[in-house]
Parts: structure tokens; C-alpha cells; sequence
């Protein structure tokens, strides 16, 4: 772990981290309105276990209820084509950002620096709820033991971590500006 920790700190240059701001900004104003108008249509009143912190096994079979046939396919099909690129912009930017901003907030032996691997954890998590979620949604009417539950796990820890990266993103910027300051003021 701690020898991807340091590839992706020098993977992640400035340049690098304003290309995958770039790119995740793009992915934003040009994706996710037209992906967030698909998600309404097929469970705009039933809600969506990607969206969701918290669901049980009953709200994610109420949901595929609600979503019908068509919407349960729809809702795979997204997974499986938008849901993989998504986590994969979203880590691009956070670990570039994070890993970026860590080398300029904390010493190089910190054991912060390893902090870089938060997002990358988050968007693994992502894609096995999304697995477990399009597992539950296929075999639907029939239950789906274990994953159905599992997959709320998931999505909380998915949370959590991506969610805490965007911390760890505010924590590392805070940091680097005053680290700068003070050594703008100290020449």
C-alpha cells in the first residue's frame, strides 16, 4: 500500500492535479445533468441506493419494485456504463488533489502522505455496491440473501470515504496555504 501511496504522489504533479480538476469540473456540468434527468425519470418518487447513506435490504427491494421492469434495466445498464467512468473521474481528481496538496501540508515521512489512498478505496467500494445493487436489481422478484444487506454496507462505506476524501481535499489545502504563508513570512 505504502509503494502505491508514493507512485500516485508522484504521479500527482500540479499539472496533473489541474488536469484532473478540469476534467472532473467537464464531467459535472456536461455528464451529470443528463445522467441525474435519467436517474429522476426511473426512480424519481423510489429513490436510488447510489443516493442513498443509509437503505436496508426492504427499502432496496422497494425501490426495484418501484422501478419496474424497464427501470431496474435502466438502472443496471447505468452501472455499467456511466458508474464506471464516474468513480474513475472522481478518484482521478481526489488522489491527484489530495496526494498534491499532502506533499505541500505534511513532511514527506508523514504518515498523513498515505492519506492519498482514501479515494482510491472509496471508488472501490463504489463499484461493489454497484455490483451488489445490479445483483439484487437483475434477481429481482427474488431475494438475493446477504447482498441485499451487504450492499447498504457498501454504500456507507462508499460514503464515508468518498466523502471524507473531500475532507482530506480541505484539510490538505488549508494546510499547504498556511504551510506557505508562514514560509512566505519567515524570508
Amino acid at each position: 500500500m505504502k509503494n502505491f501511496s508514493d507512485w500516485l504522489h508522484r504521479f500527482s504533479t500540479g499539472q496533473m492535479a489541474l488536469i484532473a480538476l478540469a476534467v472532473f469540473i467537464l464531467f459535472m456540468a456536461f455528464v451529470m445533468p443528463g445522467q441525474a434527468a435519467q436517474a429522476n425519470k426511473i426512480g424519481a418518487q423510489a429513490g436510488s441506493p447510489d443516493m442513498s447513506f443509509f437503505y436496508s435490504a426492504n427499502d432496496l427491494y422497494r425501490m426495484a419494485e418501484a422501478y419496474g421492469p424497464q427501470g431496474r434495466q435502466a438502472y443496471i445498464r447505468a452501472r455499467f456504463t456511466f458508474d464506471v467512468i464516474w468513480p474513475l473521474v472522481y478518484a482521478f481528481f481526489l488522489v491527484t488533489s489530495v496526494s498534491w496538496l499532502f506533499r505541500k501540508a505534511f513532511g514527506p515521512a508523514s504518515p498523513w502522505q498515505v492519506a492519498n489512498l482514501v479515494p482510491v478505496l472509496g471508488a472501490g467500494f463504489d463499484y461493489l455496491e454497484n455490483i451488489a445493487t445490479s445483483l439484487v436489481m437483475a434477481r429481482y422478484p427474488a431475494t438475493t440473501p446477504l447482498v441485499d444487506m451487504l450492499a447498504s454496507l457498501l454504500t456507507i462505506i462508499k460514503w464515508t470515504l468518498v466523502n471524507g476524501s473531500f475532507v482530506l481535499l480541505l484539510l490538505g489545502a488549508a494546510l499547504a496555504l498556511w504551510n506557505g504563508l508562514k514560509n512566505r513570512q519567515a524570508r
